[in-house]
């Protein structure tokens, strides 16, 4: 593929003209005829690796105008992020023909989840990409991150098109977004699920973190696409405004969505023992869902997801009747209010990813309907990460809890009991809150004590597979996975 046909589509101007054979960020994946993309980075800067990238045969590469390049065609751009995400989607084809993303600070991964999951009920070949790695229609996974690299991305998404998929919902993490790791692809819908604390080590501010996550519908989603906005949060009416800026249609989902205008009604919810019937209402009609997954939130993610489908459903569906049927198939996701074990006196634990304030408060609240004893947390809180939600989950474990237990999460390069202490001050004068040395040692405490009618949370760490102590070349991951544990601890 010529370099000048790529940059055309991507409207950049360039000197000289190539044959390209594929993209790198990493100048040891170059191979000859390779574009290389060099960004600075928050400790690494691409371009000090250019002239590795030119010998290995980069013919192009990508970097600020004042950057070096010799040997090769600089394509000098003041946000080269954004120009090699958008030349490098000129190169990746064929794309799966319905692609949405969801972006908002917790609920993503459920919701492009529970939306494959629809599409595969609906008898759509669908996939989902997101924390959970990349999920294609029979179930296989492949680890990846929130919002892998553009080249990564944009690869992921050729090969599931080659592959048959025709629909694919993605997470528009607020980093990704930033930095332009999910552009170029034509994007029918995006979604909001909600705003709250969260990567403010990253963002200077909850404003700068929320107009990272706008530029989903600012720019990313295609023009004459829709907005699937949850309407119960606070920042909602400032997404739509977003979206009418754009021109994007808006499909409201939650119990304030509009009744006239186009989305789901959440009329009524009533938890059951295993799950939640809901009430709905769209276009007109009604409808009896029996949801099989407990919590509010879980509810929120399973109409966005169904807002989603029917957002980008062409003329041969699928209806409304068929995507509701469908949510009342819907499987859990994984690491997110499992259920990974009961113990022997009948106590369930759940198993949940929730490490902000607000999921941690959403976790315990989806779980008090059901408890008819104690409702036991055992949480903690990353290290080298925003420490100013530390003390404010320690206040609402303590405050929602019967029982909390704080314990360590991801210590990474800080010393776990600075990170527990800095938890404990939030909850200060509670008598219900305790520090326990060592997650392992947490969860079986927790589930030591819990009895008939008492129910055990585990937070923060959902699906992952590690603990992570230490930094940078010091870095190393404890194979660490709170199901399996909870499991062992409750036999």
């Amino acid at each position: 593929m010529k370099l000048s046909n790529l940059a055309q589509k991507a409207g950049l101007s360039i000197n000289g003209d190539a044959d390209v054979t594929g993209f790198a960020i990493d100048n040891r994946k170059v191979a000859p005829g390779t574009v290389f993309g060099a960004f600075e980075g928050a400790t690494v800067n691409g371009e000090d690796f250019i002239p590795a990238a030119v010998q290995a045969g980069a013919v192009a590469v990508v970097a600020r105008p004042e950057a070096s390049v010799e040997g090769a065609i600089h394509i000098a751009e003041a946000n080269p992020r954004r120009a090699f995400a958008r030349l490098a989607a000129g190169f990746f084809k064929p794309v799966p023909a319905t692609i949405v993303a969801v972006t908002g600070t917790n609920g993503k991964t459920s919701t492009v989840e529970m939306t494959r999951q629809i599409w595969r009920m609906c008898g759509r070949s669908a996939a989902s990409i997101g924390t959970l790695g990349v999920t294609t229609p029979d179930e296989s996974v492949s680890t990846g991150l929130t919002t892998p690299d553009i080249v990564t991305f944009l690869s992921n998404m050729t090969g599931l098109a080659r592959e048959g998929v025709s629909h694919v919902a993605y997470e528009a993490s607020s980093h990704g977004l930033s930095q332009f790791r999910n552009e170029g692809l034509p994007v029918a819908a995006g979604a909001f699920t909600n705003l709250s604390r969260d990567h403010l080590d990253y963002h200077a501010d909850m404003d700068e973190y929320f107009a990272a996550k706008m530029r989903l519908f600012d720019e990313v989603v295609s023009e004459g696409g829709t907005a699937v906005i949850w309407t119960d949060d606070p920042r909602s009416d400032a997404v739509r405004n977003h979206a009418a800026a754009r021109g994007l249609r808006v499909f409201a989902v939650g119990e304030q969505a509009d009744a006239a205008e186009a989305g789901i009604r959440l009329l009524n919810r009533t938890p059951t023992e295993l799950g939640q019937d809901l009430l709905l209402g769209h276009d007109g009609a009604e409808y009896k869902v029996q949801l099989p997954l407990i919590g509010a939130y879980q509810a929120a993610n399973a109409l966005v997801a169904a807002g989603l489908v029917l957002a980008t459903a062409d003329k041969d569906g699928p209806d409304a009747k068929a995507v509701f049927d469908a949510m009342a198939r819907l499987q859990p996701v994984r690491g997110r209010l499992e259920r990974a074990a009961i113990n022997r006196a009948g106590a369930p634990v759940y198993v949940d990813y929730a490490h902000t304030p607000d999921a941690l408060e959403a976790a315990i609240f989806a779980l008090r309907p059901h408890v008819s004893g104690r409702l036991i947390t055992v949480f903690g809180a990353g290290g080298d990460r925003d420490t100013g939600k530390r003390a404010p989950m320690g206040d609402i474990a303590a405050a929602h809890s019967d029982v909390a237990i704080v314990t360590d999460d991801n210590p990474r390069g800080e010393d776990p009991a600075s990170i527990r202490a800095a938890i404990l001050a939030g909850a200060e004068g509670a008598d219900n809150i305790t520090e326990v040395d060592g997650r392992r040692a947490a969860i079986a405490a927790a589930i030591k004590q819990a009895g008939k009618g008492d129910i055990v949370l585990i937070a923060g760490k959902g699906h992952e597979q590690g603990q992570i102590y230490g930094r940078a070349e010091a870095m190393r991951v404890h194979p660490f996975d709170d199901v399996t544990v909870a499991r062992e601890c409750a036999a």
